[in-house]
């Protein structure tokens, strides 16, 4: 029998997808009240791997990837994610449609990891409506998508993005005995 241990806390991050709406500055202000000064961010880009947001937030959308200052339990990601969801239907909507749509998620030396509230075949009930995927896996010196990984997830400056963060998060960990 396998002795039952808990987790090295993970690394914390957000891919926002925003419309002009809302400015960038805006949504990292609030985002920072919630959950600490942000260490990494990617340059945005426009989001065009998919037309799914448009009814909702428009034809221009652009996504950018931050990551904070903040180490988290993996199964705090739960709470986490209803956080998100309030800030979205409270600060971010308009006319009762989201302008802003906060992923927030975890990165470990091994994967990154998303919360959802949709299920499916690939992914794993946590609780309280929220499952969870293994979005990108660490090979070979980088993060590689798998073949369900969202496409915007496996744009190069993503990966980068998420190599970085992955460094940084390798460097605290092994400033803390990790």
């Amino acid at each position: 029998m396998g002795e039952i241990v808990i987790p090295q806390k993970a690394q914390f991050f957000c891919g926002v997808l925003y419309t002009e709406y809302f400015n960038l500055e805006a949504i990292t202000d609030i985002l920072e009240k919630n959950f600490g000064s942000i260490i990494l961010r990617s340059q945005p880009f426009q989001f065009t791997e998919t037309h799914y947001y448009e009814p909702e937030m428009g034809e221009t959308i652009f996504r950018i990837f931050l990551g904070f200052d903040l180490l988290i339990g993996m199964d705090e990601i739960v709470q986490i994610k209803y956080v998100c969801n309030d800030l979205e239907n409270q600060k971010f909507s308009k006319e009762g449609k989201r302008k802003v749509n906060i992923d927030p998620g975890y990165c470990t030396l091994a994967k990154v990891v998303l919360p959802t509230t949709k299920n499916f075949q690939h992914r794993v009930y946590l609780r309280r409506g929220i499952y969870a995927e293994v979005t990108l896996r660490w090979r070979r010196g980088s993060f590689s998508p798998w073949e369900w990984t969202f496409k915007d997830y496996c744009r190069d400056e993503s990966i980068k993005f998420f190599n970085n963060l992955r460094e940084i998060y390798r460097v605290r960990i092994r400033g803390n005995g990790g």
